[in-house]
């Protein structure tokens, strides 16, 4: 098994991140666990990578060349993987991956986390996504997912499919649950029959 790792490639203001991120990287190692990431030796990224091989786990690396110099690449994974592209990198770390989970960072690491919750909304897969809440990060975000929910963009169905962890033991539990139920994005077109809704967020 390998969990995909959305995490920053900064350290942020509080120690607890990057403790709990090498405490991760520890965890998975010594479940044989493998890491898929983003490739950078800096920041919460360098650290869950520094653990995971400290502790004799697999790290995957995975970054595009334009990126190699300014996330600062590891050299020392198990395998770099330099594609040209963010889009290739989203793909291969998907396809490399069965399931995914969200650390805190920043723009992009919201970003990458809500494609694969859109593809999972999407039914385009069902490989589990969580959230690892250290310190409370994603308190106002999950907050800002029950307000979607609650006025009618998304189904109560769809925001279960995010898992949240307050510790890296209660993470792997949480993605060793059962898939969600699958239900259609839309309210307004029938499960069965009926015209096929577009395609799109």
């Amino acid at each position: 098994m390998r969990i995909c790792i959305f995490c920053g490639s900064n350290s942020g203001f509080d120690p607890q991140f990057v403790d709990e991120a090498r405490e991760l990287g520890r965890v998975l190692a010594a479940n044989r666990i493998g890491l898929v990431y983003g490739g950078a030796s800096v920041g919460l990224m360098g650290a869950v990578a520094d653990a995971v091989l400290a502790h004799g786990g697999e790290a995957i690396g995975v970054i595009p060349e334009a990126l190699v110099d300014k996330e600062i690449a590891h050299h020392g994974l198990s395998d770099l993987r330099v594609v040209g592209s963010m889009h290739e990198r989203k793909a291969l770390m998907a396809d490399l991956s069965d399931a995914f989970v969200a650390l805190p960072g920043g723009m992009g690491t919201l970003e990458e986390m809500f494609e694969v919750l859109t593809w999972a909304q999407l039914g385009f897969h069902s490989k589990p996504c969580a959230v690892y809440n250290i310190g409370g990060f994603f308190d106002t975000l999950l907050a800002f997912l029950d307000q979607l929910v609650a006025t009618g963009f998304v189904k109560s169905q769809h925001r279960d499919m995010v898992r949240v962890a307050h510790s890296a033991s209660a993470l792997l539990d949480r993605l060793r649950e059962d898939a969600p139920v699958v239900v259609s994005k839309w309210h307004d077109v029938p499960s069965t029959g009926g015209p096929a809704p577009r395609k799109g967020r």
